[in-house]
């Protein structure tokens, strides 16, 4: 019965997303997922029961683009591999991705699976994936509405972990002082991270959401910073300091928007990676995603050339030609990431940005986090600044309390209609640098899907 019941779900899902794709209703990357949970809720277990291994990535920020090594990594080392690409990370995403990998009676057609998990969703479907690998990213304040503070979702990792399997090896950012406290419980830890401090500063940046240690409360001590509260710490009362990493960036050489050069080492053994994925945000990426290389058993030569052949994902640094100007699309969704993208961008010397900020579900219906955005770092830039997005306004007034003209400001809500006046603002030949919210992103692709600028997120 429940091999007809999976069979069947399988089928409802398939038809579903046909459906949304013909009716341009979507990508099909979340409803189909739904139907099949709905006529059988075992769908995922028994899915992904024989996908071997099994990947799974959490966290805040870098989920997306980990995931996406990972996975190439896998297809590298000849492993056909199923991943939730188009980035939708709740349950029903999850069964949309394996359901439309799978034939009609529920055999997948991959032998490993990476999934990218939602930090709220990762409890829920641990006991159900077993993963073998589970990757931590970083743990930042977003979405205050949905998760509330950083502390509640680490505390519901911490119960999460133990239901991993005795053998699972976690693989954490030891630069993360709360993701490290949390993978003290881990049957088997990974720890990686940064080690060349010329990459950081040396201060904590306002909006860090980490300052004291968890088992005493005294405030830590940094001796570099990388990123927002992430770097290498140690706390003068108790002694708590970061794990030594594993898997480590030995010497960082960042290039723009156009990537970075990584001497990353494990086991004693050191490669340069080229990559094109772009800033410091990105470099944790890319060595997160070697500890789970690392802990898979996959040679490290594999695992060059995955990263090099790996090209930012869907609004995550990708650039596009229109209209005579290059778009170079960097999402946006907390103070932290936000401030790494503030500070990459103005390197480059722009002359017109967009900033479109959304509040929608997955954006978090509260905006307040602007305030701790660095926005401060534009003054001194001859740019003009096109807002848009349905907290156009709100971002407006952020820029004017941080200083920036008000007559080199454009608002205009409609996203249309502001990718339109800020290409406008934007010199022939030259680039527009768009930082979008989640769904703001979203919408943008889908205006540019439109006029035949890029293909539909869920095809990328």
């Amino acid at each position: 019965m429940s091999a007809l019941r999976l069979a069947g779900a399988v089928a409802a899902a398939k038809a579903v997303a046909g459906a949304t794709r013909v009716l341009r209703l979507g990508g099909g990357t979340v409803l189909p997922g739904r139907v099949a949970r709905w006529l059988f809720p075992r769908v995922l277990e028994e899915l992904t029961g024989a996908l071997d291994p099994v990947v799974v990535v959490s966290g805040t920020n870098g989920k997306t683009t980990t995931a996406r090594l990972v996975a190439r990594a896998l297809e590298v080392a000849g492993l056909r591999t199923v991943s939730n690409r188009a980035g939708a990370n709740l349950q029903a995403g999850l069964v949309a991705s394996v359901a439309l990998a799978s034939d009609l009676r529920g055999r997948p057609r991959a032998q490993a699976a990476v999934f990218e998990v939602d930090e709220a969703t990762l409890p829920a479907v641990l006991p159900v994936l077993r993963p073998r690998v589970l990757v931590l990213t970083n743990l930042f304040r977003d979405q205050l509405d949905r998760y509330a503070e950083v502390e509640r979702v680490a505390e519901r990792w911490r119960g999460a972990l133990a239901s991993l399997e005795p053998t699972a090896v976690v693989c954490y950012n030891a630069d993360d002082p709360q993701v490290a406290d949390v993978a003290r419980l881990a049957p088997a830890r990974l720890p990686f991270g940064i080690e060349d401090a010329s990459a950081g500063r040396d201060a904590l940046e306002e909006a860090a959401d980490v300052r004291f240690c968890y088992r005493c409360g005294v405030a830590y001590r940094y001796s570099v910073v990388f990123l927002s509260h992430a770097g290498h710490y140690a706390c003068p009362a108790c002694g708590w300091s970061r794990p030594a990493p594993s898997v480590r960036a030995e010497s960082v050489r960042l290039v723009g928007t156009s990537g970075s050069e990584v001497l990353l080492r494990w086991d004693g053994e050191g490669f340069v990676v080229r990559s094109g994925l772009p800033g410091l945000y990105n470099v944790y990426n890319l060595v997160a995603a070697a500890a789970a290389c690392r802990a898979l058993g996959l040679p490290a030569d594999v695992w060059r050339r995955a990263a090099e052949s790996v090209r930012p994902a869907f609004g995550r640094g990708e650039r596009l030609t229109w209209d005579g100007v290059e778009l170079r699309i960097l999402l946006v969704k907390n103070p932290a990431g936000f401030n790494e993208v503030l500070r990459l961008v103005v390197r480059e010397r722009p002359r017109s940005l967009l900033l479109a900020i959304n509040d929608r579900t997955a954006d978090g219906r509260d905006v307040s986090w602007l305030w701790d955005v660095e926005f401060e770092r534009l003054q001194g830039l001859e740019a003009h600044v096109t807002v848009s997005g349905l907290r156009a306004e709100d971002m407006a007034l952020r820029l004017k309390y941080a200083g920036w003209p008000e007559e080199r400001t454009t608002v205009e809500r409609d996203l249309a209609r502001g990718l339109r006046r800020a290409r406008d603002r934007t010199p022939a030949g030259g680039v527009l640098f768009c930082l979008p919210t989640y769904t703001a992103m979203l919408e943008l692709r889908r205006v540019l899907s439109r006029w035949g600028v890029v293909a539909p997120f869920w095809e990328d």
